[in-house]
């Protein structure tokens, strides 16, 4: 469908094939749009989120042991840990007392990424560092006439000035970080550090030229995993919890209890594997709630889609949100439905009509990291406690860079 935008045509793509033909087949043609690049150029302008062209093969191809299977299902003992200390914090909540599980989501998936990316900890306080990254996304999401007209950055934007406050922040903590793991990589009598996140990307070598990244692209791509991983999994999260935990869905809860109860008392070693029903209410809430709501690529020629040609320059836009709820590829679409993704229904579902982590070469690198981080966290609230939505409160979507409760999720929380 095609529409037409103030500063440039769009054709909006649902159709699972013309999505492979933009994403799988012809991705080089279609490179992020201008007004993505600028947005995501704020800080992260040297990592994998925002690079194009050789730099981003280059990036791609030396991150990836980094989320490799093998090395993602290490960092369990770690996800388990910011789990249970979500647990003990919640146990000592007064009675009847309401909280933001929305606000408790972006908290406890900083604490994962803190303990899997800098095993030292963070080399300052956890809150204010929470702060500054709640600055940080309140104010990069904000696209103005400026923006769309493409006026240079040297033009003041409302908000620029947080932002770069904010950015100096993260800059002078994480090269703080940096600067004395690598002394610490440097002194090989001593007891090495831990296999984090930070050391494998500090020692990580592009596997065609033996080349290490420099210490921007460092700086930009832990900025990238902390910004894009720890807000995405977050609304994951607060949606699953949202979901499953509505009055109409009993009987899901249940079964993620009795799942939790059941494996949890087990070995850890497969343990995310075993968790097969957890694992389909966050995928079911990653259908009905996709983190990022809309992919946008601008053609660098003109191309045949489906019975249309995308002139050069147009945006070829693809939404999950609606194709995760379009009619002519879901059954019941509207309805939250774990069973879609129990194994043998998963097996049936169309490709490309499930895209919560996009698709082809710039797939989400972090999604088995996402997927373990989530399940693992959701089994163990769901079974340590009993969650109400708070009387009168109002939930609903919103737009923002990610897909976030617009009011929060205020909820009665119950030790089991």
């Amino acid at each position: 469908m095609r529409v037409k935008l103030p500063f440039a045509d769009a054709w909006l793509v649902h159709d699972p094939a013309a999505i492979k033909h933009v994403l799988v087949d012809n991705p080089a043609n279609y490179r992020k749009d201008p007004i993505q690049r600028r947005i995501l150029a704020v800080g992260l302008g040297d990592g994998l989120l925002s690079v194009e062209g050789e730099r981003w093969d280059i990036q791609r191809r030396t991150l990836a042991p980094l989320f490799a299977r093998r090395t993602v299902i290490g960092l369990t003992a770690a996800m388990l840990s910011a789990g249970r200390g979500l647990v003990e914090r919640w146990r000592a909540l007064a009675p009847g007392e309401v909280i933001d599980v929305a606000a408790e989501m972006t908290l406890l998936t900083l604490n994962v990424l803190a303990l899997t990316i800098f095993s030292d900890g963070l080399s300052s306080d956890i809150d204010e560092f929470r702060l500054a990254m709640n600055t940080y996304f309140a104010t990069i999401g904000r696209i103005g006439a400026l923006d769309l007209f493409g006026v240079p950055d040297v033009v003041p934007r409302p908000g620029r000035k947080r932002l770069k406050q904010a950015m100096g922040y993260f800059e002078g903590v994480i090269d703080q970080i940096i600067a004395a793991r690598r002394r610490r990589l440097g002194f090989s009598q001593r007891p090495g550090p831990a296999a984090d996140l930070l050391t494998l990307l500090l020692r990580a070598l592009d596997p065609s030229t033996g080349r290490p990244m420099s210490r921007a692209e460092v700086r930009s791509n832990i900025l990238t995993f902390l910004s894009a991983g720890h807000e995405t999994t977050a609304n994951t999260l607060a949606w699953s919890l949202f979901l499953l935990l509505l009055s109409q869905s009993p009987e899901w809860k249940g079964k993620v209890r009795r799942e939790a109860d059941r494996e949890f008392g087990g070995p850890h070693e497969g343990l995310v594997d075993r968790l097969v029903v957890t694992r389909a209410v966050i995928e079911e809430a990653l259908r009905l709630y996709p983190p990022i709501a809309a992919l946008s690529r601008s053609a660098e020629q003109a191309d045949q889609v489906g019975p249309d040609v995308l002139p050069r320059r147009a945006l070829a836009v693809i939404s999950p949100y609606v194709l995760h709820r379009h009619r002519t590829l879901w059954e019941r679409a509207d309805e939250f439905d774990p069973t879609r993704f129990l194994p043998e229904p998963k097996a049936r579902i169309t490709r490309y009509a499930y895209l919560p982590f996009g698709a082809g070469p710039r797939t989400c690198i972090g999604a088995s990291f996402a997927l373990q981080e989530a399940t693992l966290v959701l089994a163990i609230i769901v079974q340590h406690f009993d969650l109400k939505l708070a009387p009168g409160a109002k939930v609903w979507p919103q737009q923002k860079i990610t897909l976030r409760p617009a009011n929060g999720l205020p909820m009665l929380i119950a030790p089991r």
